[in-house]
């Protein structure tokens, strides 16, 4: 019944890759990192008043070094967006970056795994519910077949929750 899912899941991901491997997205590149450095700035400025407290009688408050980093970032994304926007008014060519959607895909799961690895260590509170979530996914990921390989990650991942757990005390 495993087997036979992993099998199914194994021909779904070739599937899936064969449909994208010569999918490509061309990106002008400058002008895009100007443009993201530009709202993730701003996004920062939004949020950083509920974020981050600060006290009247601290000589650098909390919210210092964040704005000092915005304001550069802020200031050189509208530097790179405006010199991109010039070669645009000058017909110059712009740098284009060509990205490869299966590279990219494969990039996309494992951040899915580590983020619910993540989600189930922060939700249950265990960090060992994570940690063998992750060996399982990264096993299944990379297309594992041994069922000792699983077994042998899961049984250290567990040892090692342990002994920081129970033996040196470390709560997390």
């Amino acid at each position: 019944m495993l087997s036979k899912w992993v099998n199914d899941f194994n021909s779904n991901m070739d599937s899936l890759g064969d449909r994208l491997r010569d999918k490509e997205i061309r990106v002008p590149i400058d002008l895009t990192a100007g443009i993201v450095a530009i709202l993730f700035s701003l996004f920062i400025f939004a949020v950083m008043p509920d974020q981050v407290a600060i006290s009247e009688k601290d000589v650098v408050n909390g919210r210092a070094f964040p704005t000092l980093l915005m304001s550069v970032m802020l200031i050189c994304g509208i530097v790179l967006v405006g010199r991109e926007i010039l070669k645009l008014m000058r017909k110059q060519p712009l740098e284009w970056k060509v990205i490869n959607v299966q590279t990219e895909a494969k990039a996309l799961v494992i951040f899915v795994i580590l983020f619910f690895t993540y989600f189930l260590s922060r939700l249950t509170g265990l960090f060992v519910i994570g940690a063998v979530f992750c060996c399982i996914g990264f096993l299944l990921y990379f297309r594992c077949r041994k069922k000792s390989y699983y077994a042998l990650t899961i049984t250290l991942a567990v040892i090692i929750w342990a002994v920081f757990r129970f033996v040196l005390n470390v709560d997390f």
